[in-house]
């Protein structure tokens, strides 16, 4: 169900921030922009910084990797926007969409490394199941994954949970391709702030 709050509930000033924004991109204001920006002081502002650390911090994963895990996570719940828009920045963060469309086609013959295939598959148990067990974690660490590229992943997994759950809930609205570009290009560019 669509929520109205979205394209009516922000002042003025956000109101003209979603204006430059339309633009200066010559596309619409995405609806998780809208959502960041309502009410950011409780969900907007945390959830941000939560996101950034997760995706632009310090990790051996690369940017590209994560917004791979990202858009896994967001396939694996059915988020369509989600999975599109993470599929945009990571096909743009590794110069490569066939390896993008393959994993999110068919992770078990998709020509990735095995620590990176082993995590999508527990992140993967974990976001079907809700729960993994100390054997799952055992399967990952032997494939080559270190205890930090676990915890990093979960990181990311717990963010794009969150997020996908939300775009449904909230019924965001799923633009062309072109959208999707821009917003991979200012993601990569400046991170989840």
């Amino acid at each position: 169900m669509r929520l109205r709050i979205l394209d009516s509930g922000h002042g003025f000033g956000t109101k003209a921030l979603f204006a430059l924004i339309r633009t200066v991109s010559r596309q619409p204001v995405l609806d998780v922009v809208k959502l960041v920006k309502y009410r950011a002081e409780f969900y907007g502002g945390p959830m941000q910084g939560v996101t950034h650390e997760a995706m632009r911090g310090p990790s051996t994963w690369s940017v590209g990797d994560r917004e791979l895990i990202a858009a896994f996570v967001a396939k694996t719940n059915q988020c369509e926007f989600c999975t599109k828009a993470h599929a945009a920045v990571a096909q743009r963060a590794y110069r490569d969409g066939k390896t993008v469309s393959a994993l999110l086609s068919d992770l078990d013959t998709a020509a990735i490394e095995e620590p990176l295939r082993a995590t999508l598959l527990m992140l993967g148990k974990l976001t079907r199941e809700h729960a993994v067990d100390a054997d799952d974690m055992r399967a990952v660490l032997a494939a080559g994954a270190s205890r930090r590229q676990i915890e990093d992943a979960l990181a990311v997994c717990f963010s794009f949970n969150v997020i996908g759950r939300l775009a449904d809930a909230f019924g965001f609205f799923v633009p062309g391709p072109k959208a999707f570009e821009a917003g991979a290009k200012y993601l990569l560019a400046r991170g989840y702030r």
